[in-house]
């Protein structure tokens, strides 16, 4: 297994995220895995050196955390395990948001569903547009301080929500944000107009959620085939909304997985999270699995690489467009460089 560092941690380029496990309302349709197959997935990631597990207060309405905790295959210090605050939990108003009154009920409860004294890394699952950011990163700072939290990430952040952090932090002297959860697949590359750059001239580093954009490029879907009428697509449970993408550009993508895998004997999904473990910033990419099967698939995508041309060969195929400021910016490299 790579590791790969964010701030002075090092974490492997794969990352098990738990949102299936539970089931409860809209995650019913990522999966319904419960203690007993918890184990079993957990045991076999780590049998493969994945010890890094992904979750959040919200998945499941809190008992993703609740089975992970139970279910860690060895002792707590051998693991690496990040959770997420700041979306609703609970009555509103002020069971939400990034405030001090939230995160501290909610840091509290995660350390409680975990079964463990601290968090790894904890991530503002979301901006909080409402609370003073400098509130938010001093209550953050102070939870690092007691030891209850080790690293802090955002996740979902706009370019300038991170980098006002990142400002704020740096002149009072704060823990800062060390990594960003983003989506970042072969469909929807705007990662790279901002928050990429960003990254690299911060040191921040991208953990990737939904790296197979929603299920839609682990090898069911394609220009020859039906659509599938059963699984998370088809039933509504995709984080990535279908606006999010055309049928052409997916279709574009998946022509040539296709006949990539061919090329190289790998699976489509291994093609396709083999393609964005390669790109810059990128610390760890997390995958998910209904099932030993899904799982084994997935963990198959590291170990080897795709070649320069065939890389080359996925970024035309998945191009697009860049809105206003970035194609403008591209108007002139010598100023703007692309980092990719």
């Amino acid at each position: 297994m790579e590791y790969r560092p964010i701030g002075g941690l090092f974490v492997p380029a794969l990352c098990f995220g738990t949102a299936t496990f539970g089931g409860v309302d809209w995650f019913k349709a990522w999966g319904s895995t419960d203690q007993n197959e918890a184990r079993r997935l957990l045991s076999i990631c780590y049998e493969h050196g994945v010890n890094f597990f992904d979750t959040a207060n919200t998945y499941s309405q809190g008992m993703s955390e609740q089975i992970l905790g139970a279910s860690l295959p060895v002792s707590r210090d051998r693991l690496i395990i990040s959770t997420k605050g700041t979306f609703t939990f609970g009555e509103p108003p002020n069971n939400q948001g990034s405030s001090r009154y939230h995160l501290l009920q909610q840091v509290e409860g995660s350390l409680r569903r975990l079964k463990t004294d601290y968090i790894d890394i904890y991530h503002m699952h979301g901006f909080d547009g409402i609370t003073p950011v400098e509130e938010t990163l001093r209550t953050l700072d102070d939870l690092i301080s007691s030891g209850k939290i080790r690293y802090i990430a955002a996740s979902n952040f706009s370019g300038w929500h991170l980098m006002k952090s990142l400002a704020l932090s740096s002149a009072h002297g704060w823990e800062r944000y060390v990594a960003h959860q983003v989506y970042y697949s072969l469909t929807n590359r705007e990662y790279e107009w901002e928050l990429m750059p960003l990254g690299l001239d911060q040191k921040v580093g991208a953990l990737v959620w939904s790296p197979l954009a929603g299920g839609r490029l682990g090898g069911k879907f394609g220009r020859k085939k039906s659509a599938p009428t059963a699984g998370r697509v088809a039933e509504g449970g995709s984080p990535v909304p279908e606006a999010a993408l055309t049928d052409e550009l997916l279709f574009r993508v998946t022509d040539e997985l296709e006949a990539i895998s061919e090329e190289t004997g790998k699976t489509i999904a291994q093609v396709a999270l083999n393609w964005v473990l390669q790109r810059p910033t990128v610390s760890s990419v997390i995958i998910g699995a209904r099932d030993e099967a899904q799982l084994r698939s997935n963990l198959g995508a590291i170990g080897w690489n795709l070649t320069a041309e065939q890389v080359k060969r996925l970024d035309a195929a998945s191009q697009t467009s860049p809105i206003y400021p970035y194609w403008h910016q591209r108007n002139n490299l010598k100023l703007n460089p692309v980092k990719v």
